[in-house]
């Protein structure tokens, strides 16, 4: 069973790797995982990796690139870059097939999520996008459909807001996992905020998220570990009603 500290991912999105094993080292003891997206993975590279899981030791790495290509090309990427992941991200749109051909290819050394929707998107995006007004008006809807897929595809769980946890395990089952980006704490406001389907903490975790991701509110916090302590007592606490 997961303690609080490992639900908790904290989101490496900086720009260089002296800024990175900066905040590995103040928050290595703080947080379970550590997610690298494409800013920080394209600024260093596969090196990066490498140097996180020697540092780290291996399953504390969250592989956030999203690929979204052909799954033969999506396969070549990941024999090039995967060591000593947890998780690894690719869309749902590559589709049924494409997503049984890479879980099928890429063994079980890490669990593979599908993102459903980004937490930046809003029903007039979908709309936007040519999303029947079923899906677009109602996205919980949209993500549980995906989420469907991608089970039946062989993922391991999903990436979806705080929003939509709650309908994607009753859908799923509660061992289908549920990444929830887009948190912010009620004391961590975000400037400028491109999050759109936010929720806090708690309620994620009481939603039924298993992992929760959070960046900027601890990131730009004066103390990363208190920020990061702050959150980790609000899992606890939403695991205790």
């Amino acid at each position: 069973m997961l303690k609080p500290q490992d639900r908790l991912i904290f989101a490496l999105d900086v720009p260089d790797k002296s800024t990175a094993l900066s905040c590995v080292n103040e928050l290595r003891d703080e947080v379970g995982l550590f997610k690298i997206g494409l800013e920080l993975f394209l600024a260093e590279g596969r090196r990066l990796l490498e140097d996180l899981a020697n540092t780290l030791g291996p399953n504390r790495i969250f592989l956030d690139l999203k690929l979204y290509d052909i799954p033969a090309t999506v396969l070549g990427a990941l024999h090039a870059i995967v060591h000593g992941l947890a998780l690894f991200t690719v869309p749902s749109d590559l589709g049924p097939a494409g997503l049984k051909k890479i879980v099928e290819s890429s063994g079980s050394a890490y669990e593979i999520l599908a993102v459903t929707v980004l937490t930046s998107i809003t029903s007039d995006d979908l709309l936007a996008l040519g999303f029947d007004s079923q899906f677009a008006q109602d996205p919980t809807r949209l993500v549980v459909r995906k989420a469907r897929l991608a089970q039946e595809a062989g993922c391991h769980g999903v990436v979806c807001s705080g929003w939509e946890v709650k309908a994607v395990k009753a859908a799923c089952g509660p061992g289908f996992l549920a990444v929830c980006p887009g948190i912010r704490p009620a004391w961590a406001a975000v400037p400028g905020d491109d999050q759109k389907r936010i929720v806090t903490p708690s309620e994620a975790i009481t939603n039924g998220a298993d992992y929760i991701v959070v960046g900027r509110p601890i990131s730009r916090a004066p103390s990363k570990a208190a920020a990061a302590r702050r959150v980790v007592e609000e899992i606890e606490l939403a695991t205790q009603k």
